[in-house]
């Protein structure tokens, strides 16, 4: 690392351009991405944006740009305090290039600083928040490919309600993770706007370039009216920010529910490998579920950092920043909670054999039953209905599965059922091989025909699209990162150029 140079040392500018800004980013190359360092890549642009719009003249940009790259250096070292309070550097500043580098700060406060800080972090956020929906889609993807056509049981209102398959289970929480991908990225859209410029709110006697500070710092533009770029949009862009997080939150929570409740039953058809589960003290028989707990626990933290949000934005007169930065930590907590599940997916085991068991020992075939009696016998459906329904009652009475169900009572049982709708034939207008073929959870599976169903061409057809879809996040993403990293270049080759003496005219 190069010694610190202070002002009136020999040879300042020239050793100081050759040793740092040959490479991409004026920033030490593992200096983390904290407030100092957004404050810095700011008073970089805000350097380059005052001396092209002539606010200072080019030779006081230089002294300015020297100092900025000065503190920068120094700051970089061990121990440093790398405040993000502008208050806090610009004595270092001063005390490298005297008080007319604070020329660099015209049309410029604390408040659009940190307003930018808040977007330039949610939008880091943001993209890595998308990055953590690509992995945990694509986990959730493998494990519906182990076996997709493979039948396990769905419920509703808590009830074993119809079979379906595991690749159309597993693909419904993935199309949920779709969307909010899809929303993610609406959201960068909205997140990566500059309030920087606008000053306390109402902008400034300076011609500021605000245009030209969002594009030095990779943003999509300048969030036009100051008063809503620095008051307003904070609060209601960071409503929707937590509100993204929190509808993945809440599937997640779903997805985590279903297999947790499996290690209530002694066989559960979806279960954490050997070798990943927790242990008992004093109980050996138990083995604990620890990471769905984790992960249960991470979209918890999300719930209550995102209220923690709207809480502290509630009745805030405009001007007070009660909240905090939570909308980032609350994106950051989406991210953990994604991690730690796409994790888990990774541990777990499907038990084919088990899931089918489970619905042979049910009756969530029936409407099957009653579907066929109406498509193929001409059986209204009311009646169709009551018949399976008896059937049912029946079959649970006499603890009966529906392969060990008598042919010769499933006719007497739908005599009954064609009697009581005074039906003219009442005879069972099934034969035996179509009643069990009706009543067979692949049978069912393989008879649904509308979009989206759990038929295994159906599945096929929507783990593709879905590929796809990950697959143009993917490319999504890079496509931001390289438009990010390609205005870093942008701006240190700038702010070369108002050093050096050589910037554009």
């Amino acid at each position: 690392m190069i010694a610190p140079i202070r002002p009136g040392k020999a040879g300042f500018c020239a050793a100081l351009t050759i040793a740092m800004l040959t490479s991409t980013s004026l920033q030490a190359q593992d200096a983390p991405q904290d407030s100092f360092y957004w404050l810095s890549e700011m008073n970089k642009a805000s350097t380059v944006m005052v001396v092209e719009t002539g606010i200072v003249p080019a030779d006081l940009g230089v002294t300015i740009a020297d100092a900025v790259a000065q503190v920068i250096e120094d700051q970089s070292v061990e121990g440093a305090a790398r405040s993000g309070d502008y208050l806090q550097v610009e004595p270092l500043l001063i005390e490298i290039g005297g008080p007319d580098v604070t020329r660099m700060h015209s049309g410029r406060s604390r408040q659009d600083i940190g307003s930018t800080s808040e977007r330039l972090f949610q939008r880091e956020a943001v993209l890595q928040l998308l990055q953590a929906l690509i992995d945990t889609r694509t986990a959730l993807l493998t494990l519906a490919e182990t076996n997709p056509d493979a039948i396990v049981p769905a419920y509703t209102v808590g009830v074993q309600a119809q079979p379906i398959t595991l690749g159309h289970y597993i693909t419904g929480y993935v199309q949920a993770l779709d969307r909010a991908a899809e929303r993610v990225k609406v959201l960068y859209d909205e997140v990566n706007m500059s309030p920087l410029g606008s000053a306390a709110l109402g902008t400034s006697s300076f011609p500021v370039d605000r245009e030209r500070l969002a594009e030095l710092l990779g943003f999509g533009g300048a969030l036009e009216n100051s008063f809503d770029a620095n008051q307003l949009s904070r609060i209601d862009t960071g409503g929707v920010a937590v509100g993204v997080a929190n509808s993945m939150a809440l599937t997640v929570g779903t997805l985590l529910s279903d297999i947790e409740a499996q290690y209530r039953f002694t066989s559960p058809w979806l279960i954490l490998k050997d070798g990943t589960t927790g242990s008992s003290s004093i109980m050996p028989q138990k083995r604990n579920p620890n990471s769905v707990n984790t992960v249960r626990g991470n979209a918890s933290a999300v719930l209550a950092k995102s209220t923690g949000f709207y809480f502290g934005a509630h009745n805030l007169p405009h001007g007070l920043r009660d909240q905090g930065n939570s909308a980032t930590e609350t994106l950051e907590a989406a991210t953990k909670m994604l991690a730690s599940l796409e994790s888990l997916l990774g541990d777990l085991e499907f038990r084919e054999a088990v899931a089918l068991a489970e619905v042979n020992a049910d009756y969530s075939t029936s409407t099957e039953l009653a579907d066929v009696l109406q498509r193929e016998a001409d059986v209204p459906f009311r009646v169709g209905h009551h018949f399976a329904s008896m059937l049912v009652t029946y079959g649970r009475a006499n603890a009966l599965k529906p392969a060990d169900l008598p042919f010769a009572e499933a006719e007497k049982i739908f005599a009954e059922a064609a009697a009581e709708y005074d039906l003219a034939d009442t005879a069972f207008p099934l034969t035996e091989e179509r009643f069990r073929e009706a009543l067979s959870p692949q049978g069912m599976v393989n008879a649904s025909l509308g979009l989206g169903g759990p038929q295994p061409a159906e599945v096929a057809r929507m783990i593709a699209e879905q590929h796809a879809t990950i697959e143009g996040d993917t490319a999504w993403l890079a496509g931001e990162r390289k438009e990010l990293a390609d205005a870093a270049t942008a701006l240190n080759e700038a702010f070369e150029g108002i050093r050096t003496g050589t910037a554009a005219k």
